[in-house]
């Protein structure tokens, strides 16, 4: 009878670790000595997305609405699909200044899931200071009537980011992977903290994906954090920043396509040392990039997998967006049209969306829609006990700062109530649920383990099934 109970027990651990449903991971597959691992393919895709001149520009306030009078480079949506059996993910880097709007986002994943049957996508903005604003809605004292153009751009770039991935999805082919970083970098600084020693994330990471035939390189995705804002600001032309020259140099020295995504650049600036400007800066970190890249080694995962999950929380807010009063004064810092998409979005809380995604039971992506601090990312990775461990801000989404409690308790750009208006500790709670289904996707934690606390309902977070 004892050994029956524990064999029951075992069966039923089996039942609930090694088949764990959660959000969007894959599905349930048997294993017997025959059978064959799950394919691993990948797949890259593009799309222009440079707007016409004319739109208001996104970034900085003082600018309020002035139009763009052009573009200095192409702005590009750059897009990898990664297949593990029958289950994707696709990792799209903007040159953009955030991540698509929601309702963007609901349109985006509406398309993959009926046209490719992808589940699980995470589409960061590199927050480059020279990109349009996309805010704007067709609604009278919301964009229309004033800003047609924007609003136009604004309903066309969620077809193009789906056309992007939808080409990678079409352009996959059997695929080795490798990961490399680097975490002794200086290139960025803490532009908020007077605590010395100041915290960054001096991590440099790159996700090398070669074709299994030919083994010629298929894409490179790099994760770094640093505001891309080394573009002047009087300079009212569209433009990458430096993002966009660290690609450019990446395509022409490796012969592939080049994915940036954004890190956790809230209190990120530049530390350019003799490295002035977008374009030394950018390719100094190419540079850096492509030693990386080429000492990656590539291999075929053991176990090609894709597990995802999707959490929003509805964050308490500190700043009163129902205020006409508070609605007045962001109107002369900004502009009414944005103001008043922003205030209709915020007023019943701050949303956020997380996105956490296991890749090949070995790789952790982590992205958030905000402007994360670099504590919140760096304490993550600590732990995170999984070999790679990456965060994508501005992604699939925007929600403002999220400074860490100390630095909350600090103040300063980036940590006052204005810019950062999720109740304090918000962050903190992201990068909890984070881990908690990393660990849970990994099968250390039960899914019943993880339920959010009752007392706090506001900043509970809700799975969703993209």
């Amino acid at each position: 009878m004892k050994l029956r109970y524990i064999s029951a027990l075992a069966c039923l651990t089996v039942a609930t670790f090694g088949f764990v449903a959660c959000g969007t991971e894959g599905r349930a597959r048997a294993a017997g000595p025959d059978s064959s691992p799950p394919s691993f393919e990948v797949g890259f895709g593009e799309r222009d997305i440079t707007p016409p001149a004319g739109l208001p520009m996104w970034g900085y306030g003082a600018r309020h609405d002035m139009l763009s009078q052009g573009a200095l480079d192409p702005l590009f949506a750059k897009a990898v699909v990664i297949r593990a059996g029958s289950d994707k993910l696709a990792i799209v880097g903007l040159d953009m200044g955030r991540g698509p709007t929601q309702p963007m986002m609901e349109k985006i994943r509406s398309s993959l899931r009926e046209q490719a049957q992808i589940a699980n996508v995470m589409i960061s903005g590199s927050h480059t200071h020279h990109g349009p604003v996309i805010e704007l809605t067709d609604r009278k004292g919301y964009g229309k009537g004033k800003f047609d153009a924007a609003v136009a751009y604004s309903n066309r770039l969620p077809e193009l980011i789906v056309e992007a991935i939808l080409e990678a999805d079409r352009n996959a082919k059997p695929a080795r992977i490798g990961i490399n970083s680097r975490v002794d970098l200086n290139l960025n600084r803490n532009r908020q903290s007077k605590r010395i020693p100041k915290a960054t994330d001096p991590m440099l990471a790159v996700i090398r994906f070669d074709d299994s035939n030919t083994g010629k390189p298929i894409a490179i995705v790099v994760n770094f954090a640093a505001h891309a804002v080394m573009t002047n600001e009087r300079i009212l032309k569209y433009s990458a920043d430096y993002p966009g020259y660290l690609k450019k140099r990446v395509e022409s020295q490796l012969a592939t396509p080049c994915v940036f995504m954004q890190g956790a650049a809230g209190d990120m600036s530049i530390n350019a040392g003799e490295f002035h400007g977008p374009e030394r800066f950018g390719e100094h970190l190419a540079d850096l990039v492509v030693e990386l890249a080429r000492a990656t080694k590539t291999q075929y995962p053991p176990h090609p997998s894709i597990k995802g999950r999707v959490d929003h929380f509805q964050f308490h807010s500190r700043t009163d967006f129902a205020n006409p009063l508070v609605t007045a004064l962001y109107s002369q810092a900004f502009f009414p049209e944005l103001v008043r998409n922003f205030v209709a979005e915020f007023r019943d809380g701050v949303p956020t969306e997380l996105n956490s995604v296991l890749l090949n039971g070995d790789t952790a992506l982590v992205g958030a829609s905000g402007e994360f601090f670099s504590n919140h990312s760096k304490r993550l990775k600590e732990r995170s006990y999984v070999p790679h461990t990456l965060f994508f801000g501005y992604c699939n989404g925007h929600s403002m700062y999220f400074p860490t409690i100390e630095a909350a308790s600090e103040g300063g750009y980036g940590a006052d109530a204005q810019v950062s208006p999720a109740e304090v500790g918000a962050g903190e709670q992201v990068m909890n649920r984070a881990l908690v289904n990393i660990y849970t996707m990994l099968g250390k934690l039960r899914p019943s383990d993880d339920a959010p606390p009752a007392e706090h309902p506001r900043a509970v977070s809700s799975t969703s099934r993209p």
